[in-house]
Order: structure tokens, then C-alpha cells, then sequence
């Protein structure tokens, strides 16, 4: 059995945006973190993610969670997956759209971690979806303006954060946390 205080969960974000997010998605409020972590670089968010909650934890001494979220292009074997943020900084969203030319197939995957210092449990969700041929929609987030998920005409840059987290890869993994946190945690 987990013993934690469900007032002073600590998410370990410097994104204002993605606080926001998890905090609607998960109905709870959250104590936001922002800490200098030594990221790793990985393709794989999961490890990315699972790596960031023990950085976390050793630092604040308290049950954390972490959330990584990455971008799988099916044409380019998976990249940049965890490195999105790297290669938008790097090379442009406009650059990224025009690098895809005609297959454009891509999943959106988010994970999140939950670590009191002896157990680890991670949680991801994606959604399947396409790059659009140049950004639309506002910036909330880096590549937000550029993912069309299956079933869609709009980014999800382009729909409200309500619209969004009915269906994004950060609501289904959040939830799972969700569920864990109200059966598990007390």
C-alpha cells in the first residue's frame, strides 16, 4: 500500500501549459516543481520520463510525477520520438512539415511516472494521427500546431484545451494515473 498525501502532489514541469493541462485532466490540484534535471536523450519517452521521476524524487525527497511526451514518425522508423522538442528547437515546425512529403503518419505518445523512492509506476497513452502540411493553430505547445490526430481536420493547437484533452495522449495517460492514484495512493 502507497502512503501519500493526495493534497501535495508534486508534478515536475517548467511548462506553465502542461501544468494547466494535468491539472484539468486529472481534476486535482498540483504543486508544480521546477527543477533542473539532467535529462537523458532517448527516443523512447518512457525511459525519458522514468529517469526524470528519479532525478525528481531525489531531489525534492517527496512521491513525484513526471510527464514526457514524444512524436513517432512511422516513415522515419519512430524518430524523433522523446527528441521532438530537440529537433523543433533545432530545425524549425515548418521545416519538420516540409521534411514530410507524402506519407505523413505519425503517433503521439505521452508517458507519466509516479515515484515515492521505492516503487515506480508509468503510465502511457497515444493517439494516431497525421503531420499537417505547415502549422495552424495557436502555440501552446511545440508541435501541438502540426498533429491532426485520426478522425480530425484540426491540429490540436487548433481545438480548445477541453476539445483536446477529450482525446490526447496526455489525457490517457493521466488518467491511468488517475486511476492508480484513487485506488492505490491514500
Amino acid at each position: 500500500m502507497y502512503i501519500f498525501d493526495m493534497k501535495k502532489i508534486y508534478f515536475v514541469t517548467s511548462n506553465k501549459n502542461k501544468f494547466i493541462e494535468a491539472e484539468k485532466i486529472l481534476d486535482m490540484k498540483l504543486v508544480q516543481a521546477k527543477l533542473k534535471i539532467n535529462e537523458i536523450q532517448a527516443l523512447d519517452n518512457r525511459k525519458v520520463v522514468e529517469h526524470k521521476a528519479r532525478e525528481a524524487y531525489s531531489i525534492l525527497k517527496k512521491p513525484v510525477i513526471a510527464e514526457d511526451t514524444g512524436l513517432y514518425i512511422k516513415d522515419w522508423k519512430g524518430f524523433p520520438g522523446a527528441l521532438v522538442s530537440w529537433v523543433v528547437g533545432t530545425i524549425g515546425i515548418e521545416k519538420l512539415c516540409k521534411l514530410l512529403r507524402t506519407r505523413r503518419d505519425v503517433t503521439a505518445k505521452a508517458c507519466v511516472s509516479y515515484y515515492d523512492g521505492k516503487n515506480l509506476k508509468t503510465f502511457c497513452g497515444q493517439v494516431n494521427g497525421k503531420i499537417s502540411g505547415s502549422p495552424r493553430g495557436s502555440d501552446r505547445f511545440d508541435w501541438d500546431r502540426i498533429f491532426i490526430p485520426d478522425g480530425e481536420k484540426r491540429t490540436f493547437a487548433q481545438m480548445s484545451i477541453e476539445e483536446k484533452n477529450k482525446i490526447s495522449h496526455r489525457m490517457k495517460a493521466f488518467r491511468k494515473l488517475k486511476r492508480f492514484l484513487e485506488s492505490e495512493v491514500k
